[in-house]
């Protein structure tokens, strides 16, 4: 470390001010930053000094999603291997398969196998959209003469989280690329957002590019019942009014939810887990960092409305009316969302009966947008993103009666 150490203090000269390289100091600074404790500190009686700075929280958030990564490989993995082996799904690229052959051998759904045959679906996302979204801020705190910060660290791990594995990787780039520059930086960049970046680049992606991103027929795809090519269990519940009554009579309806909490059914990446989500929950509320009244409101939001649906539900009712409440837990993105993306501090509710109301309103919508609508049986992205815009407000409103309150006791 020491000599990485000398090696950026010798070249220092050249992006401080008056170098020739002056311009391109917020790159010199980011690998600074990254590498070290930054030099500047405060100083003065003024000042009120913390341990948890914006690179150790961003940090501490990348440490919670580990259990996602590691599922996200893992599931990823054996969704494929075990299509592949059975002769019921196409095998990777060319590239991929020759590397993936080199290093396993073969498509057996052993543990080493999964983790390897999802990294090669992973890994080139994640590369693309750290590539892609950290261009995208370099060049926009060069324009501005600002400093790169770490607030696209946890974009660049939730984004792909998000992803279908088979999304084209150029599709990835744009919606990255849409994501930083129309959510944050045409708003003043890192703090400064309204709406979750990654949220929004997915977003962009699903409207202009529905056929890839939508999941109706992801070609990790497979049946409740008997593992064949097909719709993603959130889809198949929308679809087949049939299909919760045919598990609740086979016995198998608990097995179904336990699959889907562990994670081992089909879907983007990273949200199929409940178990891993809900890891990465302890980790953030322990810290601090995430906060337990927007995931409460969420769950008891989503609960509640999903409760009520099924008792209103009737024999006409669309297929998902009849689809367990608790299941909604379990699938889609709802246990990823809940737990990384309507915590977000900078998009969520500030106030602390703020966020009870902004994640309740989320669990809400959610089930509104899965069982209402026909046309989209997900729901958490629109959901959170439209309580993004709605977050100012509820903070106003819980501000002003506290203000009311105070001018009250003290008159």
């Amino acid at each position: 470390m020491k000599f990485l150490r000398d090696q950026l203090d010798r070249v220092a000269p050249l992006f401080e001010k008056g170098g020739k390289l002056e311009k391109l100091y917020p790159i010199y600074e980011a690998q600074d930053t990254i590498l070290f404790t930054p030099g500047e500190v405060t100083k003065g009686k003024t000042h009120v000094r913390d341990a948890l700075d914006l690179k150790r929280m961003m940090i501490m958030v990348v440490v919670a999603l580990v259990p996602a990564i590691l599922m996200a490989l893992y599931n990823t993995g054996l969704q494929a291997n075990t299509l592949i082996h059975g002769g019921n799904a196409q095998p990777l690229d060319a590239w991929q398969t020759s590397l993936f052959h080199a290093i396993a051998g073969s498509y057996e759904p052993t543990l080493i196998n999964n983790v390897l045959h999802g990294a090669m679906w992973f890994i080139p996302l994640f590369a693309i959209t750290g590539i892609v979204g950290g261009l995208v801020e370099v060049v926009s705190a060069i324009k501005r003469g600002h400093e790169v910060n770490e607030g696209f660290l946890v974009t660049m791990f939730l984004f792909p989280l998000s992803l279908p594995p088979t999304l084209p990787l150029w599709q990835a780039g744009l919606g990255i690329a849409f994501g930083v520059i129309f959510a944050k930086e045409v708003f003043g960049g890192t703090g400064m957002n309204v709406l979750n970046v990654a949220l929004t680049g997915r977003a962009f992606l699903f409207f202009a590019y529905p056929g890839q991103i939508s999941g109706d027929q992801p070609w990790i795809a497979a049946t409740v019942t008997d593992g064949a090519s097909g719709a993603t269990w959130l889809a198949q519940f929308a679809a087949d009014g049939t299909l919760a009554k045919s598990l609740e009579s086979a016995g198998t309806l608990g097995q179904t939810w336990l699959n889907g909490f562990w994670g081992f059914v089909p879907g983007s990446m990273g949200e199929t887990s409940a178990f891993a989500c809900l890891l990465g929950a302890a980790i953030l509320i322990a810290s601090q960092i995430g906060s337990w009244r927007t995931m409460i409101g969420v769950a008891v939001g989503t609960a509640a409305t999903g409760f009520l649906l099924n008792a209103v539900a009737g024999e006409a009712s669309a297929a998902i009316y009849h689809m367990p409440w608790y299941f909604h837990f379990v699938l889609g993105g709802w246990a990823f969302g809940t737990v990384f993306m309507a915590t977000d501090p900078v998009t969520s509710a500030f106030t602390e009966k703020g966020k009870l109301v902004y994640g309740f309103m989320i669990g809400v919508m959610v089930v509104l947008v899965r069982v209402v609508n026909p046309a989209y049986p997900e729901g958490m992205m629109l959901a959170i993103l439209f309580m993004n815009m709605f977050a100012p407000l509820i903070d106003h409103v819980f501000v002003q009666a506290n203000i009311k309150r105070r001018v009250a006791r003290g008159s």
